[in-house]
């Protein structure tokens, strides 16, 4: 059964998307946004074909094949990648009314830093 994961800034991005939803909404309103939210990525494990294939020029620098996917829940949108062992890769959560170019650059960028780092650490390069 295919599982959904989430990189660092994606799992602290649901965290403030939690909190932003308690402090405007309430506690009721949050519960059922974040699980509506976990509802839509167990969809999207077990429905390839409602993934939006992300431009390549927006899911990673030019010179890695890598393939990127986004779906909107409500008012954000999720990034993510299909990872070795199938399962998908939550990358990035952002709201429709942020830069979301400049932010998705954000967030993959720091994937790129992490794996470099353990790249390093692997390898001692």
């Amino acid at each position: 059964m295919v599982a959904y994961r989430f990189f660092p800034r994606a799992d602290a991005a649901q965290d403030k998307i939690w909190r932003d939803t308690v402090e405007n909404w309430g506690e009721k309103q949050a519960v059922t946004y974040i699980t509506g939210l976990h509802t839509h990525l167990q969809r999207l494990c077990d429905n390839r074909a409602i993934w939006r294939k992300l431009p390549q020029k927006l899911a990673v620098p030019a010179d890695i094949n890598r393939e990127a996917y986004f779906s909107r829940y409500e008012r954000h949108l999720v990034f993510f990648r299909e990872l070795n062992n199938g399962d998908l890769g939550v990358m990035s959560i952002l709201h429709e009314r942020m830069d979301l170019p400049v932010r998705l650059m954000e967030d993959l960028a720091a994937l790129d830093e992490k794996a470099a780092s353990a790249e390093k650490q692997n390898f001692g390069s």
